[in-house]
């Protein structure tokens, strides 16, 4: 067996921040039960649809790949845990602000929650118009 590649620079790299990598993870299951908990409480509460958690978060397909090791399984199943839990919970926090405040923020250069907004058809910042037409005020 060729011992270089695990004394090499970007091996050592990898191992050192693979702490960091990991950290989150038990901040990512608590932030899932609460965001879950949140929705199987308040959406029936504002009569909003539930969002189906299954279609965000995915953990089973590339570990089925014949071509990775069990580590890099194992790290990608976190991967598509770790980025599904945050698109579900993005989802469930454009839901509940269209519901509450469904305005667009201002239109600022570079900023990225423009796009998500628009496709859940908040109202324009400063069209107060539509914000009555749209939330009754």
């Amino acid at each position: 067996m060729d011992y270089r590649h695990f004394r090499s620079q970007r091996f050592l790299g990898h191992l050192l921040s693979a702490p960091f990598i990991w950290l989150p993870f038990i901040g990512l299951i608590f932030l899932d039960l609460l965001t879950s908990l949140y929705q199987a409480v308040c959406f029936p509460i504002y009569h909003l649809p539930k969002v189906k958690r299954s279609a965000y978060i995915l953990v089973r397909d590339r570990n089925k790949l014949a071509y990775l090791t069990p580590l890099e399984k194992i790290d990608c199943m976190y991967c598509g845990y770790a980025n599904g839990v945050l698109l579900y919970l993005k989802e469930i926090a454009g839901r509940t602000e269209k519901y509450w405040c469904g305005i667009m923020h201002e239109n600022k250069p570079g900023f990225k929650a423009q796009a998500s907004q628009i496709e859940q058809d908040f109202s324009p910042f400063g069209d107060e118009a539509d914000f009555k037409r749209k939330y009754g005020n």
